[in-house]
């Protein structure tokens, strides 16, 4: 009796994790498909910023790669906006700078930029929990055969 549900639940260990094994894949694959159709790609040459040079006319299709490009958008935004962020740009703009068209113009960039970064940022994480979830698949169906091992 005890053999079988030992075996049961290795069996039922086995199957969870292929399916999150899978599913973790094809979550992997739709993330590098809508960065794909994205068309976004970095610059070619040489005049990325110091740790992205590798990514030089490399076309975005990984988590790994859209938080390379979300460090992109955020020197360019820190250049635009000297290093300073959509809140604290904001709050100029409402003390007393809501008439001057340069700094709405730079409120506008810094609130793109971070928006961009965040959306490449969530990109990045979607990518980090499918391999979480592929690991814990693989866990799980290990465990799942030394359940067998132990129940035969």
């Amino acid at each position: 009796m005890i053999s079988l549900a030992v075996g049961t639940v290795g069996v039922v260990l086995i199957i969870t994790g292929v399916a999150m094994v899978i599913q973790g894949w094809a979550g992997r694959r739709d993330v590098g498909r809508e960065l794909a159709q994205q068309r976004i790609s970095f610059p070619a040459g040489e005049n990325l910023p110091a740790g992205l040079t590798q990514y030089a006319g490399v076309q975005v299709h990984t988590g790994v790669q859209a938080r390379a490009y979300s460090e992109l958008i955020a020197v360019h935004v820190a250049k635009a906006t000297g290093g300073r962020t959509y809140s604290e740009i904001a709050d100029e703009c409402q003390n007393g700078g809501r008439d001057d068209e340069r700094l709405a113009r730079l409120r506008e960039t810094a609130f793109m930029g971070q928006s961009l970064r965040g959306a490449l940022l969530g990109a990045y994480q979607a990518w980090q929990v499918t391999l979480l979830v592929m690991g814990l698949g693989a866990l799980l169906s290990a465990a799942g055969v030394a359940f067998l091992a132990l129940a035969l």
